[in-house]
This record gives structure tokens, C-alpha cells and sequence, in this order.
């Protein structure tokens, strides 16, 4: 699917956006082909397979809603908890060396050479988010970060309260935001939130799942500050 070119209303303010919040996996970092590979390495002793069948429904949502879907789905005899504890080291191991996406670096320093508020808002919990983005040290830059184990995030996407959380501690209305997200899941939450919402969909992703999103980059060199932005 192509850019859409213009963002439809979404509240009474018009103009541009003026802060941009930023899911974490697949958005800034490229991570969600390491949780693949761990989630793999538990059910394939099963003889199972993960593919983008099952994963397009379980990005960006909260790990134990996730582990049960696909542990019902595949018919795995696990319980969510046993299936996390077992995936933690191997997921652990990976994601101590999170690759960060080409560009992005740049991409935020734009933004902060501009003044722009940006926040981090993934619902990853706090643990997990240190584990990833420690030997990035940009993620310094964020004057906000909401994970997703913050006690003001009663329920994880698709429900609007990580986003919420973020527009707050940035000092900015939802009507002022623009979400960057890869999951279908995520923005379902930035719509909840009544904030505006730039896709950035997996290639292997049916683009038909971000047909709610104000704006979807087919690819990562269209992720400019004109497509947060205008």
C-alpha cells in the first residue's frame, strides 16, 4: 500500500502534529525477529512453527496474552508462565544486542535540533527496555519513556494507556501526537488514544491490518520528518 498523503482529522485542533511518540521494537529497534527466534526455540521442540500467521496477532500486545494465544493456537501443552520463564534466557541473550534501524539516529536528532517532544511508549517492561536499548546510547536523548509495566498502564495495547501516559509526561494534548507503530495492535491503541498514527508495517505484514492508520510508509526511506510531521 502506498503513503496516504494527508492525515484526516482526528479533534478540533488543526495543523501538524507537534510530538512524536515512538514504539520501541520495530519501529526504533530491530528486534522483533529476535523474539521469533526465541519464541521458536521453546515450541519447536513441539514440532511447531511461528510464523507471521500467528505473529501478526500477538505484536505489541502484553507477553502473557500473547504466550496464551499462540500456546492455544499451536496446541502446546504449556502454560503461559511456563513458556516465558523458559523463552526469558534465550530471549535475554538475544536482545542484549538489539540492532538499532538505519536512520534512526539521524531521524531524532532532527527532531531534537527542532524542539520536537518525543517520547518512547512500548510495552516492554522496564527490565527489557534497559536490557535493549543499553548499548544505544541516544535512548539518553528521550525526555520521556513509558514502558509497559508503569502503574498508570492498567491494560497494554490495544488499549490507549501507554500513550496517554507519554502525551502527559510530555505536557502535550493526544491531539497533539503522532504515533510511529509496526503492530496492527499498536495502532489500534494510538486511534484509542485519539492521536494521529504513522504505520510502518512489516514487509511480510498484510497491510490490509493498518487500514485504520492515518498515513502507512511502505518502506523505512520514507520515514522522514515530513511524514511525521505534516
Amino acid at each position: 500500500m502506498t503513503d496516504v498523503p494527508e492525515f484526516p482529522e482526528v479533534s478540533p485542533r488543526s495543523g501538524p502534529p507537534r510530538a512524536v511518540l515512538f514504539d520501541l521494537d520495530g519501529v526504533l529497534l530491530d528486534t522483533e525477529p529476535l523474539y521469533t527466534q526465541a519464541t521458536e526455540a521453546v515450541i519447536g521442540r513441539f514440532g511447531k512453527c511461528y510464523g507471521w500467521d500467528l505473529k501478526r496477532h500477538t505484536m505489541g500486545r502484553d507477553a502473557r496474552v500473547s504466550a496464551r494465544f499462540i500456546l492455544e493456537t499451536l496446541d502446546i501443552p504449556l502454560t503461559p508462565d511456563e513458556f516465558l520463564r523458559e523463552r526469558a534466557p534465550i530471549l535475554d541473550a538475544l536482545l542484549a544486542d538489539s540492532p538499532v534501524f538505519p536512520g534512526v539516529e539521524e531521524l531524532l536528532l532532527e527532531l531534537l535540533e527542532r524542539r520536537v517532544p518525543i517520547a518512547v511508549a512500548t510495552s516492554s517492561d522496564r527490565r527489557l527496555f534497559e536490557l535493549k536499548t543499553k548499548p544505544h546510547a541516544f535512548f539518553g536523548s528521550f525526555p520521556v519513556i513509558v514502558c509497559g509495566d508503569d502503574p498508570r498502564v492498567t491494560a497494554k495495547k490495544p488499549a490507549p494507556d501507554i500513550f496517554l501516559a507519554a502525551a502527559k509526561d510530555l505536557g502535550v494534548s493526544p491531539a497533539e501526537c503522532v504515533v510511529l507503530e509496526d503492530s496492527p495492535a499498536g495502532v489500534e491503541a494510538a486511534l484509542a488514544a485519539a492521536m494521529r498514527v504513522v504505520a510502518l508495517p512489516d514487509p511480510a505484514m498484510d497491510r490490509s491490518l493498518y487500514s485504520g492508520a492515518h498515513r502507512i510508509l511502505g518502506d523505512r526511506t520514507a520515514l522522514t520528518l515530513a511524514a511525521l510531521l505534516s
